[in-house]
This record gives structure tokens, C-alpha cells and sequence, in this order.
């Protein structure tokens, strides 16, 4: 251990002769490293290349480079159409696979549709509808291999909430009706767009926190809701917040509720929860809750119908209208006032709908490490919803539960969407009848129980560890639903989400560097207590991009850490400031309103008798400085590749004495 540290002094001694003679060397040239210069570019090749790398950074058309027209003509197929290249390889042991999570998935699905078409105020074979025509289309031109399509209990509900906002359902049912599929065509056309002009990005501005808490949100205003069906309360408040639905509840207590609904309820609920908990505890058995739904609904519709306790106040499906969708597009709003309420309502369902199936479709395809394309994906949705919108469909996505059961029980290409679709097509062909005597409280119980899985308390504990502002975003988002309505809650989240972007935008970090022992390296001095200041230098970091919109503050912060740093110098008797360096290699881009406030820097320190130094600024941003003149008012020997090399000329003797 000894003789260790005795190689370990011997190693520091060298670093340090090493290191000071580097310094000795440093001190009779004007600086070390000169910062490069990019050549001249042409104007217009600079903007195409920006333009390239923001809309199309993932280079779509590179598998067409060098192919010829016929393999060209192949390859944009398969782009637009990505079964025709898997479907290659397809073969018997992966549709094995596929045909056991399709019936698994259609179990799943067919009494969450029924319940979910009721939460958005449609009769229950739209439900069954949406699960039918959208699948079939996302299963040609999806690219997720894990993604279960078809309504879901967030977008019902803002759908439902925003709809009746604008027409009564009961009153007006089929121009609600019409309402509803002119929303679905608009979210359609939105999905498309994006996919289409390559926005996808637009939908990452609706932060992780804010969506956790908007779900969470989401999910008690779902589960409240269901209350009616599940205590078989005949009148019910159409608002969705909290203390309306709790109002309604508790003032029909005495002559509302149904005994009997509660008791089929409850006792389902629980079968339900503890399947649920089975396929938790044991993964094998994912099947469990897969099938528990269905299960549910044969059991008490034989319930009912045995011992006609429809007949005693328990409220039943009655009727869901038998066959295949029936074409909708003569009933879409093309013009007229309500084509502006239905674009309106359809661009918030579209983008929340995208949100879930991206991040679903992200969440699986890591898991399988494969590569999912966002755009084709955007694409493929919005197709789906469009043809839906024409086929008596309203708004489909990613279900996460589906998909997870999906992935479960073992799929391995979008077939298992196709499977489950031809399974809905048999249900609305030949077996909706059976499904008169269902109870609603049993449907209500399939919802809660669905939703819960909504509600991710680890997510906000490590929300709450990672960032506050985030934890806020989450709150926000998840009071503004419960306590106001979706829409509500929804923009809560969206103007956190966007106020703590442009709080990070305008408010940049800065930072104050110091040299850490026996190196040349220079990091922040909070960070690293055991890091020195040189004396009558200041060195700071600006950690942004210098717009217009930060410009201001960042020159500001600046002359603070400056006038600080004096006060310090000046209580201590020490020698003042003499040089001031700016690390800007994580200045990405900086434009005139920055270039003008670092003329005002340059400005106010020349009056205190300080130096200007800039350390390592970026190929864009040494561009501008050049083009702008500054890099001349500066001097061009105040510029330079490091920090160390700009302490090293600017002050060689600190540096020596440090």
C-alpha cells in the first residue's frame, strides 16, 4: 500500500512539473489554439441543410438512394404500407402467436368498448364499431408490432365532455351524432398532418408530467362517473369535476340508488381487481385479467336475465343495433357552424390520442428493441381515424391496457390486430342480441377497474424527487381535471408545460468556473467545491442558446456575478478583476439581439477597466461573431479554443501562483 502511494505522489509531482512547463511555454505566445473559422457556405445550402436537419433529421429517403425506378416504387410502398416488408417473412409460428393475442386482446376489448361508448355519449355499437374498421387500417400501415387499437377511456371521456358542451345528447342525438364523427374526421386530419409534415415533435411539448398527472386526473373523473351505472342512479349530473359528482351522488342516496345494482357491481369489481392482482403476482397467468372482463359480462347478464332483476331497477344495455358499420361520410360536417366546433373538438382528441399511442408504441417497442417510426405512425393513425370518421367510428387510438395484454400474451406482428378485428365483426354480425340483459353496473365496474391502472403513484414520487416544477406541471394537470373539467385540467398542463419551457428559455444557467487541483480543467465551482478562482480573473459559463429572449438577462447575470465577485475582492483587499471569461461552448446559437448585449458587455466592462474574453464559441456562433464585426471589437487574440488556454495568456502569473 505504501509503495502505491509513493507511485501515486511520484505520478502527481510529474503532472504538476508537467503542467507548469506548459505554462511557461503558453506565456510567450499570445495564445495557443487559434478557434477555427468555418469557410464561407452558400446562403441557401446553409438554410436547406437547417431545414433538412429539423423536418427531416432521421433522412427518410436514404433507402431510396442509388435504387432503381421499379425497387423505388417498392420501397414507397412498403413505406406507406410496412406489411407488405414484414409480411416477407411472416410465417405459421409467428401467427400462432398473433391468433392467441388477437382472441386474448378481443375478450378484452369487446365489453371495455360497450362501456367506453357510453363515457363518450354514443350508443354501445359505436364502441364495437371503432374497434372493428380502425384496426384493420393501422394494421397495414402501422409500424408498432405491439400497439391493440381502439377506443380509449381518456379520449372518450374528453370527447364526451367537449361534444355535449356544444349539443345535448339526449336532445339532439343525431346531430350529436354527426358532431362526434365530424370530431373523429378533424382528429384524423391532424394525426395526418403531423405525420405528414413531420411536426411530431409538436406533441413532446405536453411534458411526461404533465400527461401523469392529466391521466391520473382523467382516471378518478372516469371512475366518478361511473358511479351512475354502478349505484343505477337514473338522474346525473352531466359535469364532470368532483364536487358536482359527489353532489349528485350523495343527493340521491335515499331514493336513487339500486341495491341490487350496487350488489352486482361490487361483487364484480372485486372479481375484477383480484384477477387483476392474480396477473400481477404471476406473470404467467396474464391471461387472468385479460378474460375477466368478458367473463364478467357473461356471468351477470345471465344473472340478470335468470332472475330479471332488470325488472326490479337494475338498468340493462337494452339494445345494440346488429350488424357492420354502416357508411358515415353523408353525415360529416363539411360546412356550417358546427364544422368549426368539430374541428375545434377534433384537434385536442387527435393530439391526446396521438400523445398516448406514440408513447405506448415507444414504450413497447424498447422493450422489444426495434426502432418505431413517429411519423409513419402519425400517418397510420390519422388514416385510421379518417376512414372511421366515414364509418360510424369516433376517435381510436393505442389502449394501454389492450396493448399490454397484447404484448402479454405473446404477439408478434399487427396481426394480432387483424385477429381481433375479425372477432368484433362476428360479435357485431351474429352475437350482439346476447348482450340486452348486460347491467351497466357491470360495465361501470369493467371502466374502474380499467382506469385505475391510469393512476401511476411511482411516477409522481419520482417526479417529486426529480424535479419540483415538474411535481407542479403534475399537480396542475391533475386538480385542474378532477376539481374543474378535462378541458380544464388539459389546459392547465399544456400552460405549465409551455411556461416552464420558456421559464428555461428566458432564464438560462450561468455558472462561475474554477480550476479543479493540478489540472487544466475548469468546472463549476458549486459543483466542485474543491475547484480554485484564479486571481483577477472571473470565469463564467453561459449553459443556453443567447436569443432575444434571454439576451437581456444573460448579459445582466453577467456584470452580477462581476459586481459580487468585486464586493469580494474588495472586503478581502485582494487585487480586482481584470479579465472576465466567457465559456460558450454550450452557446449553440446566439442571434442580433445577443450579439448586441454582448456589445453592452463589452461596453460596461471597458468602463471598469476589465477585458472581454471568449472561450471556445461554435462553429455558428463564431460565424455570427465574424459577420457581425464583434470578433474585430473584441479582438480576435480574445478569442480562444479553451478556458485554460485564455487564463494561460491573459494571466500566466495567477495562474503560476494557483
Amino acid at each position: 500500500m505504501a509503495h502505491r502511494t509513493d507511485e501515486e505522489l511520484e505520478t502527481k509531482e510529474m503532472d504538476i512539473k508537467s503542467f507548469s512547463s506548459s505554462q511557461r511555454q503558453a506565456t510567450s505566445l499570445p495564445y495557443i489554439h487559434k478557434v477555427g473559422v468555418p469557410p464561407k457556405q452558400n446562403l441557401f445550402k446553409e438554410f436547406t441543410m437547417a431545414a433538412k436537419e429539423t423536418f427531416l433529421s432521421d433522412d427518410p429517403l436514404r433507402h431510396f438512394k442509388g435504387q432503381s425506378g421499379p425497387r423505388k416504387f417498392i420501397l414507397g410502398l412498403q413505406a406507406i404500407f410496412p406489411i407488405l416488408e414484414w409480411a416477407q417473412s411472416y410465417n405459421l409460428t409467428k401467427f400462432r402467436g398473433d391468433l392467441i393475442a388477437g382472441l386474448t386482446i378481443a375478450s378484452l376489448c369487446i365489453p371495455q368498448d360497450i362501456g367506453y361508448a357510453k363515457l363518450a355519449n354514443l350508443q354501445p355499437q359505436y364502441g364495437l364499431y371503432s374497434s372493428f374498421v380502425p384496426p384493420l387500417i393501422y394494421a397495414f400501415m402501422g409500424s408498432s408490432r405491439d400497439i391493440a387499437i381502439g377506443p380509449v377511456a381518456v379520449v372518450s371521456l374528453l370527447l364526451g365532455t367537449l361534444l355535449q358542451n356544444e349539443i345535448d345528447p339526449t336532445k339532439n342525438a343525431a346531430e350529436y351524432l354527426r358532431l362526434a364523427f365530424t370530431a373523429t374526421f378533424f382528429a384524423g386530419i391532424t394525426q395526418v398532418t403531423l405525420g405528414f409534415l413531420r411536426l411530431g415533435f409538436l406533441i413532446d411539448f405536453l411534458s411526461h408530467a404533465a400527461v401523469v398527472g392529466f391521466m391520473a386526473g382523467a382516471a378518478i373523473t372516469i371512475a366518478l362517473q361511473q358511479l351512475k351505472g354502478f349505484l343505477g342512479i337514473a338522474t346525473f349530473t352531466k359535469k364532470t369535476d368532483i364536487v358536482s359528482v359527489m353532489h349528485s351522488v350523495f343527493g340521491s342516496a335515499h331514493h336513487g340508488w339500486n341495491w341490487q345494482t350496487i350488489v352486482i357491481g361490487a361483487s364484480f369489481l372485486c372479481f375484477l381487481l383480484f384477477a387483476k392482482y392474480i396477473g400481477k403476482k404471476n406473470r404467467k397467468l396474464f391471461w387472468v385479467p385479460a378474460i375477466a372482463p368478458l367473463i364478467s359480462v357473461v356471468l351477470s347478464t345471465f344473472f340478470v336475465y335468470i332472475t330479471r332483476a332488470d325488472k326490479q331497477g337494475v338498468q340493462i344495455v337494452k339494445h345494440i343495433e346488429k350488424g357492420i358499420n354502416p357508411v358515415s361520410l353523408n353525415q360529416i360536417y363539411f360546412t356550417g357552424e358546427n364544422l368549426l366546433k368539430g374541428f375545434r373538438i377534433g384537434v385536442v382528441a387527435g393530439m391526446i390520442a396521438l400523445t398516448e399511442a406514440v408513447a405506448i408504441g415507444r414504450t413497447f417497442a424498447s422493450m422489444k428493441d426495434y426502432q418505431l417510426d413517429g411519423n409513419k405512425e402519425m400517418v397510420a393513425l390519422g388514416t385510421m381515424n379518417v376512414v372511421g370518421s366515414m364509418t360510424s367510428c369516433y376517435v381510436a387510438t393505442g389502449s394501454f391496457s389492450r396493448s399490454a395484454v397484447n404484448y402479454m400474451s405473446g404477439c408478434q406482428t399487427a396481426v394480432s390486430n387483424i385477429i381481433m378485428s375479425c372477432v368484433v365483426f362476428l360479435t357485431l354480425e351474429f352475437l350482439t342480441p346476447l348482450f340486452k340483459y348486460t347491467p351497466n353496473a357491470i360495465l361501470s365496474a369493467i371502466i374502474i377497474s380499467a382506469v385505475l391502472g391510469l393512476i401511476d403513484f411511482e411516477a409522481v414520487v419520482l417526479i417529486w424527487k426529480i424535479d419540483k416544477f415538474d411535481f407542479i406541471a403534475c399537480m396542475g394537470a391533475f386538480f385542474g381535471v378532477i376539481f374543474a373539467s378535462v378541458e380544464m385540467g388539459l389546459l392547465i398542463a399544456v400552460s405549465i408545460s409551455f411556461a416552464k419551457i420558456l421559464l428555461q428559455v428566458t432564464r438560462p444557467r450561468t455558472a462561475m468556473l474554477g480550476r479543479i487541483p493540478r489540472t487544466n480543467v475548469y468546472r463549476n465551482i458549486q459543483q466542485y467545491p474543491e475547484a480554485t478562482k484564479v486571481p483577477g480573473v472571473l470565469i463564467v459559463r453561459v449553459d443556453s442558446a443567447i436569443y432575444f429572449s434571454n439576451s437581456n438577462y444573460i448579459k445582466e447575470r453577467i456584470l452580477r456575478w462581476l459586481t459580487d465577485e468585486e464586493e469580494l475582492l474588495k472586503a478581502a483587499y485582494l487585487p480586482k478583476i481584470q479579465f472576465l471569461i466567457v465559456e460558450m461552448s454550450p452557446v449553440t446559437d446566439i442571434d442580433t439581439s445577443g450579439i448586441h448585449a454582448l456589445e453592452e458587455l463589452l461596453t460596461s466592462l471597458q468602463k471598469r477597466h476589465v477585458q472581454l474574453v471568449l472561450a471556445n464559441p461554435g462553429r455558428t456562433v463564431i460565424d455570427k461573431l465574424f459577420a457581425s464585426d464583434f470578433a474585430n471589437s473584441i479582438g480576435e487574440n480574445k478569442i480562444f479554443l479553451t478556458v485554460a488556454d485564455a487564463v494561460i495568456t491573459c494571466a500566466p502569473k495567477s495562474v503560476e501562483e494557483v
